[in-house]
C-alpha cells in the first residue's frame, strides 16, 4: 500500500489526541511505523501547502476575525528529534520536552466558520525567529500576500508586545488580547 499527503492530513484530522506514527500504522493495514517514518522524512509539509489546500474553502467576510494561538506538542520521550527543546505547556502548566506551534486561524464573523491558514514552528535555534517574529510575518503575508479581509486580531496577552501592537495599527486593523484590551481604529 502507497502513503499519502491525504492519508497523513486525513489521520491528523480525526486523531487529535495520539498522533504518533506507531498509532498511525496501526490503523493502516499494510503500512508499518518505518513506512511512515520514511515519508515524512522525505515530504515537505509547509505552511503553504496548508494554504493551497483550504484557499478555495475560506468564505471570507470584511469584519473577519484572526486568531493567533500557540501549544506545544508534547515530545517528553524524543530527546533526540529536531526542534524539540523545553518550553513551558500552558496544557500541562509546567516546562516540558515539545515542539512550539504557533497557529493562525481565519474566522468568518458572519458564519462563525473558521479555517487553520497558517502555522509556524517555533524553532529559535533553526531560524532564530521569536515567537512574535512568527506572528508578524504571519500578519503580514495575510494582509500581503493572502490578501484576505479582516478587521480584528485576536491572541493571549503574551504576545502583547508593543512592536507587534503597532504593526497592528499600522495595518489599519484592531486587536484584542486577553487581559490587555483592544485597540480602536
Amino acid at each position: 500500500m502507497s502513503f499519502t499527503k491525504l492519508d497523513y492530513c486525513q489521520y491528523l484530522l480525526s486523531s487529535p489526541i495520539n498522533y504518533t506514527l506507531t498509532n498511525l500504522a496501526e490503523h493502516l493495514e499494510g503500512v508499518s511505523h518505518d513506512c511512515v517514518n520514511r515519508y515524512l522524512r522525505q515530504e515537505k509539509l509547509t505552511p503553504r501547502l496548508l494554504w493551497e489546500n483550504v484557499n478555495d474553502q475560506v468564505q471570507t467576510c470584511e469584519d473577519g476575525f484572526i486568531v493567533f494561538d500557540d501549544t506545544v506538542l508534547d515530545q517528553r520521550y524524543a530527546q533526540a528529534i529536531e526542534m524539540s527543546r523545553r518550553q513551558y505547556s500552558g496544557c500541562e502548566h509546567r516546562v516540558i520536552r515539545g515542539m512550539g506551534l504557533v497557529s493562525c486561524l481565519y474566522v468568518n464573523a458572519d458564519t462563525r466558520q473558521f479555517w487553520g491558514v497558517d502555522y509556524r514552528l517555533y524553532d529559535p535555534d533553526g531560524d532564530g525567529k521569536t515567537q512574535l517574529d512568527h506572528v508578524m510575518e504571519m500578519l503580514s503575508h495575510l494582509v500581503e500576500i493572502k490578501q484576505l479581509p479582516f478587521q480584528t486580531v485576536l491572541m493571549d496577552c503574551w504576545y502583547a508586545a508593543q512592536k507587534l501592537m503597532g504593526h497592528i495599527d499600522n495595518l489599519g486593523k484592531i486587536y484584542y488580547s486577553t487581559g490587555c484590551g483592544f485597540s480602536e481604529k
